[in-house]
């Protein structure tokens, strides 16, 4: 993977109605290119992936890519809990230019052993040609992809180049890092263990908060990859807090807020997620002006200095 650094996983705006908002995801996708992001990650988890239509699935991933206009690498999540759905996804994701790699996580609710997902994740790297990402997220879907099966993965399809890894498990993290090849790439899946991982050799670090911060996420996932630790660490004890609280109710819900409240989307989630509730919200608009994020608190344009 020629990917590394920060890439965010991209929130999908919706209208009061539960429309797709198009306008509102375009001006997404140009805010964060033009605030260093590393690349973008269309129809993740943090997209609300699950509770979008086949064709809304292809239109974000379209939308997503005719924004970036080849200037950042784009990943289109290509996860189903049938092979032969994921498989499909992964060819029509290919298809579509400006796609430069495909994410997949692990099949949800069938809870499937390590030879189930050894094979699942092969059917869906076999079809096509671009890099394979795998999503290794337990807390969604039931299932760990372990160590060991990765590296059978590694051996078996040349074209699964990394693995984003959401276990909250640095020892097994660490592990994998240590036994994979120096060409595959392993990406923290959670925010609050970007460090933690890129101190023991990933890549970087695939983020919820960088939709709020991508800046900021950015500054301290370079400045930690080039060995400037006492800058990574600043900013990251600076934000912890934001990446906890993206956490405090089912994500994307806290995120959304946090973005509405700076004026990037509106407040609408798909069932069965929903906003977050009124105590929440009071927090998070507590938490975003104390960090400068909100539309009537604007921040300085040297306000990266400080790090």
């Amino acid at each position: 993977m020629d990917s590394m650094g920060c890439g965010t996983a991209l929130v999908t705006p919706f209208h009061a109605d539960g429309a797709i908002d198009e306008r509102a995801l375009y001006a997404l996708v140009q805010w964060q290119i033009e605030s260093g992001i590393n690349w973008l990650v269309a129809c993740g988890t943090t997209a609300e992936t699950p509770s979008l239509t086949d064709e809304e699935w292809l239109r974000v991933i379209r939308i997503v890519t005719e924004a970036a206009a080849g200037r950042v690498p784009v990943w289109a999540g290509c996860t189903h809990n049938a092979t032969r759905e994921a498989v499909q996804r992964a060819r029509i994701a290919a298809q579509v230019p400006g796609v430069t790699a495909i994410l997949s996580a692990n099949p949800y609710y069938n809870k499937p052993g390590q030879e189930g997902q050894f094979q699942h994740f092969k059917a869906v790297a076999h079809a096509v040609k671009l890099p394979v990402v795998l999503y290794n997220i337990p807390s969604r879907t039931g299932t760990n992809l372990e160590p060991a099966t990765i590296l059978r993965l590694i051996e078996a399809v040349p074209n699964i180049e990394g693995v984003k890894e959401s276990s909250g498990n640095l020892p097994q993290i660490t592990e994998l890092i240590t036994q994979a090849p120096r060409s595959f790439s392993v990406y923290a899946g959670d925010d609050n263990m970007a460090l933690g991982a890129i101190g023991v050799g990933a890549a970087g670090v695939v983020s919820v908060a960088s939709n709020e911060i991508p800046a900021e996420m950015v500054l301290m996932v370079q400045a930690a990859l080039t060995g400037d630790w006492p800058v990574a660490r600043q900013i990251n004890r600076k934000f912890y807090r934001l990446m906890q609280a993206n956490f405090w109710e089912t994500s994307p819900a806290p995120a959304k807020a946090v973005l509405a409240m700076m004026g990037r989307i509106e407040d609408h989630c798909r069932l069965p997620i929903v906003p977050v509730s009124g105590a929440t919200r009071a927090r998070l608009e507590r938490l975003a002006g104390e960090l400068g994020l909100l539309v009537h608190a604007p921040r300085e344009e040297g306000d990266l200095r400080m790090f």
